[in-house]
């Protein structure tokens, strides 16, 4: 007998958009691994490349993640040479992420393999589903709708 708690899951936004994550992410992997890279980490590559050598803070932003999550994420790359830290020229408090020479040419070999993958999931969604999909999930992923989210919370609204 179905109870409605039995499938909550499927009611469930966050559990069905972090069930969705870890299976793109597994599909994903699977095209771009074999070099010892994750989807997030190439992620993260090329959010330090279009970034621009972001500060430690704003790429922390850029990737939704709190800066200890970054800092943990950061050091097999840097650790590898793929990436380094280097201080701010206006604030040497600050660091900037930079991708090494190394590290460049990792994720300019990696998009390859993300097209590929990219293709696929356009192919299977199809390309219009795939653009909405992204379009929603950025606008989830911003400061604006985490302060519509914390807004409707509070009594009164």
């Amino acid at each position: 007998m179905d109870r409605p708690e039995d499938n909550i899951w499927m009611h469930c936004s966050s559990s069905s958009v972090r069930r969705a994550s870890r299976q793109l992410s597994q599909l994903y992997d699977d095209i771009i691994g074999g070099i010892g890279l994750r989807g997030t980490q190439f992620s993260l590559l090329t959010q330090i490349l279009y970034g621009n050598e972001p500060t430690q803070k704003s790429l922390a932003e850029a990737m939704v993640m709190d800066l200890s999550a970054l800092g943990h994420t950061l050091k097999p790359l840097i650790r590898d040479g793929l990436v380094e830290l280097v201080p701010d020229e206006k604030d040497r408090r600050a660091k900037r992420v930079r991708l090494t020479d190394v590290g460049s040419a990792l994720q300019a070999d990696l998009v390859e393999k993300w097209r590929e993958a990219q293709s696929r999931f356009d192919a299977v969604l199809g390309i219009e589903k795939s653009e909405e999909l992204r379009r929603t999930l950025a606008f989830i992923s911003s400061a604006e709708f985490a302060q519509a989210f914390e807004k409707t919370g509070k009594t009164g609204d």
